[in-house]
């Protein structure tokens, strides 16, 4: 398995609407296990993502999908910044095999 996992800035008081673009721009993703957007309570302008894969490979390709392309071409003027961002390789948990 491959994660990720990413704290992303968005340009001050557009959070909740960056949020929804992640939200609605990601239903159909090949290989993707686990997709988290979550808002940081203690920084009014940030998201963590949590992602997990089957493989880095399918991570990837997921970038190029209609889909995922059309939310990172709305989401962008939204964005500030990135920082935060580890892979990682989950082992199991709650909602994924071992």
């Amino acid at each position: 398995m491959y994660g990720l996992i990413a704290k992303m800035s968005a340009v001050p008081g557009q959070r909740d609407a960056l949020a929804a673009i992640l939200l609605d721009g990601t239903d159909a993703m090949p290989g993707c296990l686990s997709y988290v957007i979550a808002a940081d309570p203690g920084d009014g302008d940030a998201l963590w993502m949590t992602e997990v894969w089957d493989t880095r490979e399918s991570h990837q390709a997921s970038l190029s999908l209609p889909g995922v392309q059309a939310a990172i071409a709305k989401g962008r003027p939204l964005i500030a910044g990135f920082s935060n961002r580890v892979e990682t390789v989950p082992l199991g948990g709650q909602g994924l095999a071992r």
